[in-house]
């Protein structure tokens, strides 16, 4: 691990607690010279009423209300930066956890998890402590829906190659990283996908009654209305037109009211939202990217037509938080009597759902690639001493590594072992000890496989890999609810990988210790059946065993099997691993050490 990395974390969050307290001084600045503004109101009443000047309060009051409203428009400003650098601050305090802890504040993608998926429930992709929760850092739920699915399956070679390239893109942007992080930060605990509720909103029209003639109508009624309202002081028999307009334009307003609940019922909850959209939006268009997959997403923000998806969201939010206004009762009343606004507002937002709602749905859909890649070149970042998997071509099997080790073992516990399979096929039985590493380096090759073909980088010096088809058989356990023993869900799991070998090409598995669930002679046979089945079929992988019968099928198999083993050293009494991978079968069992410590002494018979 790189100190440089986390020297960069511990800067960005001195920095953001700067601008924090800045930030909250301006604020609270603000809020101070907002209740100024309040009292010169009650002030320029007073002095209106005293000397019965209506034309000093309306010039005093439209002065008075814009320096106000400026004034809130800055306030909301300066609070929405000191947002930004909270959310900036948690996610560098969020990398360097991850580092020395393997924490996170993202999802860990428990949702995902499925005891019958060829190998996540086995390798620990998904759930607490998982490699997800390594990796994950997207927010929204399209991000996170799409990271799941990079680890749930391998890609093709060019999509593999087409990632690592935008990865080391984004790796190279830290800072864009970091910042897109913290403004997407918002979306981090919410329960429900506030998207999915806005797409459908976009797709679904909503009726205006006499929406032909009220659009015209809401230009040109509130102009007669100002010039009433105006004339009225020259002329007071105008004013019965102005009375006559804005009982109209309530009426109007009334009729409509249901068109107007149905906006509101979505778009009115998510103006805000929408802003910060548009923040990130235009982060991602300003932003100079080189990798082709990298350059696709962000042309997906830019539609055709050219126009910045950033100031078209803008505009959206701009239109939602403007029909909002309404919320205030005597603020509404209102602009609905003088501006037709709840109409006006509503056409509006419905003009924008005809001209650009497609665009914008893709445009989405860009931002969680974007949330994916992020992810992966987190660990591009934090891990600089792991490796870009190579690809291998080859009609058999590749997969060597040089130090792999476990992504999920911190760096000062793990042991990496070398492993080499190259463009072959074989069946490569481990044997040894309890506790020796057997399970741990079955999973280590597993999960960085998966790893390297998500287009991620893997925990190893060195690494190369064919596209292949995990499938493991590793923790197998029974089931009250679907009343399944543990040898009857070991036979499933036994089917559901002779399945896969028939159905699909490139099936590479991992097994540990098969049939437990059984007496040891049927353990023994039925194992020697199952791997002389997969032999006879040329299938590829790995399975480790404590029956050392099982390593005698090298012998049978010379030209197909491999022994490979874990050992331990007994020094006074005393075991001793060293965790690495050796050739050949094992000679040293711990079994009967490891019970007389629990008091129990055992005899050969």
């Amino acid at each position: 691990m790189s100190t440089n990395v986390l020297s960069v974390y511990t800067q960005n969050i001195s920095l953001s607690e700067q601008q924090i307290k800045y930030y909250q001084q301006r604020v609270n600045l603000f809020s101070v010279l907002r209740l100024v503004a309040f009292g010169c109101l009650l002030a320029l009443v007073y002095w209106s009423v005293k000397i019965g000047s209506l034309g000093m309060f309306a010039i005093g009051a439209v002065a008075i209300g814009a320096v106000f409203n400026w004034l809130v428009g800055q306030q909301n400003q300066f609070d929405k930066q000191r947002n930004y650098y909270e959310s900036f601050k948690a996610v560098n305090q969020n990398e360097i956890e991850s580092v020395n802890a393997h924490t996170n504040i993202y999802d860990n993608g428990q949702a995902y998890a499925d005891d019958k998926h060829f190998y996540t429930a086995d390798l620990d992709i998904f759930g607490q402590a998982s490699l997800y929760q390594l990796t994950n850092r997207a927010a929204t739920v399209p991000g996170k829906n799409l990271l799941a699915r990079w680890l749930k399956a391998p890609a093709s070679k060019p999509d593999i190659l087409s990632r690592q390239e935008a990865i080391e893109d984004i790796a190279s942007k830290t800072g864009w990283k970091l910042k897109m992080q913290a403004m997407l930060l918002f979306n981090n605990k919410q329960e429900t996908d506030e998207l999915d509720r806005l797409f459908s909103y976009l797709n679904k029209p909503v009726i205006i009654p006499g929406e032909a003639w009220l659009r015209y109508y809401v230009k040109v009624a509130p102009w007669i209305m100002i010039v009433a309202i105006v004339a009225s002081f020259y002329y007071a028999p105008v004013k019965h037109l102005a009375t006559f307009l804005g009982l109209l334009n309530f009426a109007i307003t009334g009729l409509t009211s249901k068109a107007t609940q149905q906006t509101d019922l979505i778009a009115g909850r998510i103006g805000n939202t929408l802003k910060s959209y548009a923040d990130i939006f235009k982060s991602i268009e300003e932003e100079q990217w080189a990798a082709k997959l990298s350059i696709a997403l962000a042309q997906e923000i830019k539609p055709a037509n050219g126009r910045s998806t950033a100031l078209v969201v803008a505009k959206l939010s701009a239109h939602i938080n403007s029909l909002n206004a309404r919320l205030n009762l005597v603020v509404g009343f209102v602009l609905n009597v003088v501006l037709v606004w709840n109409v006006r507002y509503v056409i509006a937002i419905e003009d924008w759902k005809r001209n650009n709602h497609e665009n914008v749905e893709a445009a989405f859909g860009a931002i969680a690639g974007f949330e994916a890649l992020l992810s992966v070149a987190g660990l591009r970042i934090n891990h600089p001493e792991w490796c870009m998997p190579q690809i291998a071509e080859g009609a058999d099997y590749t997969l060597t590594a040089k130090a792999i080790a476990h992504p999920l073992i911190k760096g000062t516990v793990a042991v990496a072992n070398d492993y080499t399979l190259v463009n072959t096929r074989t069946v490569d039985i481990i044997t040894g000890s309890n506790m020796a590493g057997k399970s741990t380096f079955l999973r280590t090759l597993g999960i960085n496989t998966v790893l390297a073909l998500a287009g991620a980088p893997a925990c190893a010096q060195a690494m190369q890999v064919s596209v292949v088809q995990l499938f493991s058989y590793m923790r197998i356990k029974d089931s009250l609810n679907e009343s399944t023993s543990t040898f009857k869900a070991e036979l499933d799991r036994l089917q559901m990988l002779l399945q896969a070998v028939e159905e699909q090409p490139n099936i590479f598995f991992l097994i540990d210790e098969m049939l437990r669930g059984t007496n040891s002679v049927d353990k023994y046979l039925g194992s020697k059946a199952v791997i002389e089945r997969l032999v006879s079929r040329r299938e590829v992988g790995l399975v480790a065993t404590h029956d050392l019968q099982l390593a005698e099928l090298e012998k049978q198999y010379s030209d197909y099997i491999r022994n490979f083993y874990f050992d331990i050293q007994v020094q006074d009494g005393e075991m001793l691993f060293d965790y690495k991978l050796k050739p050949g079968e094992c000679k040293t069992f711990n079994a009967s050490l490891l019970l007389e410590r629990i008091g129990i002494k055992t005899q050969a018979e």
